[in-house]
């Protein structure tokens, strides 16, 4: 430790110090080395105790290179955890609706089920302490689900299996809503079991039966 160096500091300082010492990153070398860095802070302290001095001394660079690509601690998150791979999914073309949600949902809970899972569950209990941070979940990892399952939905429409009105109904969610409140409540791994009763039991019976008439003429549920 350098003489001049200030003990209480702990660790992560004295690593910031000396960060020029290595031979000098720039471009996606040093990104890449920022982001590895958000992942491996989110795994040990969880969002609420991440802050940019931290990454920036786990990544060995100093705290401006973070500020001149990211503003805060949320947008540096959510690139880290889309560089995860996180929010890649792909989409289900099996030729039928239960095979697609199902293959879909397989997807998700092998999401939950990864180390990025334990990651995921911290940044969704976040979202009630912190709007701004909630508003950046919702756009960009939240809807990955939803955005593919109402895919999903579009084909059993040109299919005939569901009537056209359930793509702007709330039930069309129903089935990512329950897979993610199975992972906050119980965590992972979800069951096969657990993703079959999901479909099968709720889902299905959901969106195959049209949607009742509301009172006064408005729109179906």
């Amino acid at each position: 430790m350098s003489p001049n160096a200030d003990p209480a500091a702990g660790p992560c300082a004295a690593t910031a110090a000396d960060h020029r010492k290595g031979p000098r990153r720039r471009g996606a070398e040093l990104e890449h080395a920022i982001l590895a860095a958000t992942l491996e802070e989110l795994s040990e302290t969880g969002y609420a105790a991440l802050t940019m001095e931290r990454v920036a001394a786990r990544a060995r660079t100093g705290k401006a290179a973070l500020y001149r690509r990211w503003a805060n601690r949320a947008e540096l998150v959510m690139d880290a955890v889309r560089s995860a791979g996180m929010s890649d999914v792909r989409l289900p073309d099996t030729g039928a609706l239960r095979t697609d949600v199902l293959a879909l949902m397989r997807q998700l809970a092998a999401k939950m089920a990864s180390p990025l899972g334990g990651i995921l569950r911290g940044l969704l209990a976040e979202m009630t302490r912190d709007p701004d941070f909630a508003a950046l979940i919702r756009e960009r990892v939240h809807t990955v689900g939803p955005l593919t399952l109402h895919t999903i939905l579009e084909r059993a429409v040109e299919r005939g299996e569901i009537d056209r009105s359930m793509l702007t109904s709330r039930r069309a969610s129903v089935a990512t809503d329950l897979l993610r409140n199975e992972f906050l409540l119980f965590g992972a791994p979800v069951e096969e079991s657990v993703l079959i009763e999901i479909v099968d039991d709720v889902y299905l019976p959901l969106i195959l039966r049209p949607a009742p008439p509301r009172a006064g003429g408005g729109a179906p549920a």
